[in-house]
């Protein structure tokens, strides 16, 4: 009997042995894919940053005098040209960014996005043309999690006709928020960017105005 009741503790320990180095097996595993992730906060627009919000993340007051200096940037490209070499630019993409519209921006651009390698940059491209910033995460949030999705959609913008655009899809472009949105909707419908132009001209300076700009169009 004496036996047998040593037998049973030992299996006992033998199988808890068993489950925590499974579990721990678990761990490891999630802990070694977290940290392969590329960092999920608050990316900042480098259009609409202020000088303190970009020292605060750690870049360089030499780098913060270029991004504002120069600035709007109404395409990567130029924004890219600023900074030149002189910093690490998937370090420094990770925390301060222009957003790209997604409908007009080449497959090998979407790479400049940290994290982003050739099959994230297809299915970017796969999609095209986006309608709204839902189909957006609908789509691409076939192949990653919705974190991640969040973190991708920072680093895009889906622009919007002028006069059939809804008040959401309006709200979603980086930097319009309720006020702005209803300025977009008071003025409808639009003939042409002129009138864009001179109407939302009454809120914003030229350097915003040109930024905004390049958010919508009109068919």
């Amino acid at each position: 009997m004496k036996n047998q009741i040593t037998f049973v503790l030992c299996a006992f320990l033998l199988l808890s042995s068993c489950d925590f180095k499974k579990a721990e097996s678990k761990t490891e595993t999630k802990e070694e894919v977290q940290g392969t992730d590329v960092s999920r906060s608050t990316l900042l627009n480098a259009n609409l940053a202020s000088e303190a919000s970009l020292l605060e993340a750690g870049l360089s007051q030499e780098v913060v005098t270029q991004i504002t200096s120069q600035r709007p940037f109404l395409a990567i490209e130029s924004f890219v040209e600023v900074l030149g070499t002189s910093a690490d630019v998937d370090a420094l993409y990770a925390k301060v960014f222009v957003p790209l519209n997604i409908n007009e921006t080449a497959e090998e651009t979407f790479k400049l996005i940290p994290g982003i390698g050739d099959r994230m940059a297809h299915e970017f491209e796969e999609y095209k043309p986006y309608v709204n910033l839902n189909q957006f995460r609908k789509e691409i949030g076939k192949y990653v999690d919705e974190q991640e999705v969040a973190r991708l959609e920072q680093y895009i913008f889906v622009p919007i006709e002028l006069n059939t655009a809804q008040e959401e899809d309006i709200k979603n472009l980086p930097g319009v928020g309720s006020k702005m949105t209803h300025e977009f909707l008071e003025y409808r419908p639009y003939e042409n960017m002129a009138q864009f132009n001179k109407e939302i001209g009454k809120y914003v300076d030229e350097a915003e105005l040109s930024r905004l700009a390049r958010l919508v169009y009109l068919q």
